[in-house]
């Protein structure tokens, strides 16, 4: 077993006790220096106050903008999309609705079945609500100067409270922005990959019935998928007890404000109802850190912490 003293020296690198605030943008070589080298969470004020859409995206200004917009929104029976349940990874039904139909759910004004999340990643905002685009940047020009790319995807989400997003990890440098609401973060570095349990499991995902119930149906071409089967907010310590090992930061990120979450950290996220949110995922680099973690996951995998 890995004991907590060979990673300690790691962890106190990459772990501040909470998550630091700045109350302004970086510039490109401070914030490549002192957050992404160290690979080290910060939130960021007043990094969004020239975007039209913190003032602009109401609930009644994206009804009249692209309310007759179809996009494509996850659709579970208990708000937990991308979740173990049983010895099945389940994946969400996935409808496209007018977004006018995702805001009277949101208000209370219609009903469907389930919970509805608009989360699509593959860069739906320009895909599918591109009327929007000119109501913020098409990227953030300090981290793109300070990473020397542009976002490979810049993402749009919205959603109703019980939607949550289940703890993984991504291979991008993740610049979050909540425009309206807020959004509550759990996060665990990479050091603590030991202690936080992966298993394989059979892909499928929920299909919603014509009398609007959920069924779970097997994907029959996909390979298993490796997944967390814990949940952070209620850890099973009897079945997974090396988690009680595991130090998790919490933090919410405001209306107005900006999360950068490095790559390669674990992240479990809530919202507030009708939380609009856009996030700009730029391609990691496959350096040290990259590295480093796959040797901590390969020590994981043959001391048999799984």
């Amino acid at each position: 077993m890995l004991p907590r003293r060979l990673l300690c020296p790691c962890t106190q690198l990459t772990m501040p006790p909470a998550v630091p605030y700045l109350d302004q943008p970086p510039t490109p070589l401070c914030f490549f220096r002192d957050w992404v080298c160290p690979n080290r969470p910060c939130i960021i004020r007043n990094a969004l106050q020239h975007w039209p859409a913190l003032q602009k995206w109401s609930f009644p200004y994206l009804r009249a903008t692209v309310g007759s917009t179809e996009v494509s929104v996850a659709v579970t029976p208990d708000g937990y999309a991308d979740v173990v349940r049983g010895d099945r990874f389940v994946m969400p039904a996935e409808r496209h609705l007018p977004l006018s139909h995702v805001l009277d759910v949101l208000e209370g004004q219609a009903q469907h079945p389930g919970v509805l999340y608009v989360q699509k990643q593959c860069s739906n905002l320009a895909t599918e609500l591109s009327q929007l685009l000119s109501d913020l940047e098409p990227h953030v020009p300090w981290a793109s100067e300070a990473l020397g790319k542009i976002p490979d995807a810049v993402n749009f989400w919205l959603g109703e409270a019980a939607a949550v997003t289940s703890l993984h990890k991504d291979h991008y440098e993740n610049l979050y922005c909540v425009v309206s609401g807020e959004k509550h973060f759990l996060l665990h570095p990479p050091s603590d990959r030991p202690f936080i349990p992966y298993e394989m499991y059979t892909p499928a995902s929920y299909q919603l019935t014509e009398e609007g119930t959920f069924k779970v149906v097997d994907e029959e071409a996909m390979e298993k998928v490796p997944w967390i089967p814990l949940d952070p907010l209620a850890p099973d310590l009897a079945r997974y007890p090396s988690y009680s090992q595991a130090q998790a930061l919490r933090c919410t990120v405001q209306a107005g404000e900006l999360l950068y979450l490095p790559a390669l950290w674990f992240h479990h996220v809530q919202q507030s109802h009708g939380c609009i949110a856009v996030n700009f995922w730029y391609d990691m680099e496959y350096d040290l850190k990259y590295s480093y973690f796959q040797l901590l996951d390969s020590l994981t995998k043959a001391a048999g912490l799984n």
